[in-house]
């Protein structure tokens, strides 16, 4: 494919036919519009800050839309004047409805940094559920909101929140790409790359320091690696032919990836360092879109072997290929919940419909999650419990979260470009 060709192409329909450093800032703020209702939500009350304004982000608000986003909490109406110095009227709060409120503050200190704290309620037991004090720069206060998110999350739900995770896209405005890292809620984003050649396919390192992508600004696609820290990329396959679907083992030290140096489009494991390690599948097909399972032993994979685009596994040590969908006549775009448990993918239901699937694999049961018509790109939270997609709204290409029963979404609209292909990076940052 050339770089023009890949201005209009997507990557669910391939199957079918540089600025380095994160300095700069990101085009658009995002809003979030949350839509579904689960079927049992906490309600819990987060009251505005006292003295949230001086941070220059609504700690409350983002604290409130990422409990909300995550499908587990719905939304008590809080109160004016509280913090997290006082101590909560319990039946009051029960009168509200309130199983959990939690109240904070945000404070200058004289270094310049802020002082946010928070405590958390549990209003049914009446019990003080402990809080905590963070001391961050002021670039970081949409963070330590994220954090607190995570904190109450955790303490209600006893796993782990990933609100103060982060996500990688590719927005596309006019003729320029640009490849960004922003808050696990689409906000605060910064740019790792940009070109007036199309970007496609991020591929977070375990440790989440590095990304892989692929960039046609050579006129061809080629893979490259980019540190986070420090913007430096460096080239890690620029093979004859195309070079293109990077994605690590779980170890981090391997890339899977597809080449057509050998003629076709094949699948490739090659080592951190860019060295070819051994030819995966050898096949007359197109073989592509690899993912590695959870432990490293197996691969899935989109291949048309069998005349149509369906996903297979196999042994990343070798061995035969088993068809892994068998629902649709066109299934794409691979995704594996951490535990390794469900698949993600997109499938056509009929001419151009793309929408949302996910199925046990340990069942077989499929079901289609999704509203929209023209999705891509799934890829799970590293707890699991989300998905972020890519998808076509009000004549816009947006990303959406949503729960795994597709009950609850949320829709990260940016206002000034379209915004493509997403990846959900891991814990820590």
């Amino acid at each position: 494919m050339t770089a023009s060709q890949a201005n209009t192409v997507t990557r669910r329909q391939l199957l079918g036919a540089g600025l380095g450093g994160l300095s700069l800032p990101a085009l658009a703020q995002f809003r979030i519009e949350i839509s579904g209702v689960g079927a049992t939500r906490l309600p819990i009350a987060i009251n505005d800050f006292r003295d949230e304004a001086q941070s220059g982000h609504p700690i409350a608000s983002i604290i409130r839309a990422d409990l909300e986003r995550s499908g587990q909490f719905t939304l008590v109406p809080g109160l004016a004047g509280l913090s997290e110095a006082g101590a909560p009227h319990y039946p009051d709060w029960r009168a509200r409805q309130a199983d959990a409120m939690a109240a904070g503050s945000v404070t200058r200190l004289a270094d310049g940094r802020f002082d946010v704290r928070f405590k958390l309620w549990d209003i049914v037991k009446g019990q003080d559920l402990g809080g905590e004090s963070q001391a961050v720069a002021p670039d970081d206060a949409r963070l330590a909101a994220h954090r607190i998110a995570d904190a109450i999350y955790q303490k209600l739900t006893g796993e782990r929140g990933v609100f103060a995770t982060r996500l990688a896209y590719i927005t596309k405005a006019g003729p320029r790409y640009t490849l960004r890292i922003a808050d696990a809620d689409g906000e605060g984003g910064q740019v790792a790359l940009a070109s007036p050649e199309p970007i496609i396919s991020p591929a977070w390192s375990p440790d989440g320091r590095a990304l892989a992508y692929v960039s046609f600004e050579s006129r061809k696609a080629v893979v490259w690696e980019q540190d986070l820290s420090t913007g430096r990329r460096r080239m890690l396959a620029n093979f004859r032919g195309s070079n293109s679907a990077p994605a690590y083992s779980p170890n981090g030290q391997q890339l899977a990836l597809t080449l057509s140096r050998d003629g076709g489009s094949q699948l490739f494991l090659i080592s951190r360092s860019g060295e070819v390690v051994r030819r995966l599948t050898q096949s007359s097909a197109i073989d592509t879109e690899p993912v590695f399972a959870p432990d490293g032993n197996t691969i899935y994979f989109v291949s048309d072997r069998g005349g149509a685009p369906q996903i297979y596994r196999m042994p990343v040590g070798g061995g035969s290929a088993e068809r892994v969908t068998f629902s649709g006549g066109y299934n794409i775009s691979p995704a594996l919940s951490p535990d390794g448990r469900t698949l993600a993918y997109v499938t056509r239901i009929s001419g151009n419909s793309f929408k949302l699937c996910v199925m046990d694999l340990a069942s077989g049961t499929v079901n289609q999650i999704s509203d929209t018509t023209e999705d891509e790109s799934p890829s799970f939270a590293p707890n699991g419990k989300l998905i972020v997609f890519a998808t076509r709204s009000e004549g816009k290409d947006v990303l959406m979260t949503t729960t795994l029963d597709g009950k609850v979404k949320a829709k990260l609209v940016s206002t000034l470009a379209d915004v493509r292909e997403p990846a959900w990076g891991p814990f820590g940052r």
